[in-house]
């Protein structure tokens, strides 16, 4: 518990000089805590590459948002919501996004190391669960056939006996409610 006393302690007093906009305190928050943020990303996302975007836009957003950072706070904490909220992001991208979706499907399995992984990846997917289970009968039909089964607004109209522009219409009202679903919603704890 020492150990982690001086650990929040000294990351207030970085954070105080962060805010002054001392680059030498930033690098030291980031070589400190980058390592980690990356891997509870790559946990997340199971993608290199949206792992390390992750990391950096955690400490772009440190840096940019550096005079209004809140020294009382606990910045582990801090970033590590903020690296959740990137990686729900993507997530929830690849609920809409069958190509995007089966890439991150494909690494699913090799990437889960623990159970706290396990438990948070399956809340991440009862959150997106929840949001599509929401939706109205019929705009969920159109988002599930067009998101699930990859189908075209052509294709949809033709098998529901709808216009298009009914298909559209639809995904576009759906879109609407998920993204304010998760908004409302989607804010795990970690």
């Amino acid at each position: 518990m020492r150990v982690s006393k001086y650990s929040y302690k000294d990351d207030r007093l970085l954070v105080s000089r962060l805010k002054e906009g001392n680059e030498k305190a930033f690098r030291k928050l980031y070589d400190k805590y980058s390592g980690g943020i990356y891997g509870f990303a790559l946990k997340l996302v199971k993608s290199t590459d949206f792992a390390e975007e992750i990391t950096q836009e955690v400490f772009l957003k440190v840096w940019n948002g550096r005079e209004s950072l809140d020294i009382a706070r606990n910045f582990k904490s801090y970033i590590y919501t903020i690296a959740k909220n990137l990686a729900l992001n993507i997530l929830n991208k690849a609920a809409y996004d069958i190509d995007f979706r089966n890439q991150l499907l494909y690494t699913k399995d090799t990437a889960v190391t623990s159970t706290g992984d396990y438990i948070l990846l399956n809340e991440y997917e009862a959150v997106k669960n929840k949001a599509i289970a929401s939706l109205s009968e019929g705009r969920r039909t159109v988002f599930l056939m067009s998101r699930e089964q990859g189908l075209s607004y052509e294709e949809i109209a033709n098998e529901l006996g709808v216009s298009v522009n009914t298909v559209k219409t639809q995904m576009k009202a759906a879109l609407k409610h998920l993204r304010e679903y998760l908004s409302k919603y989607g804010d795990l704890e970690i």
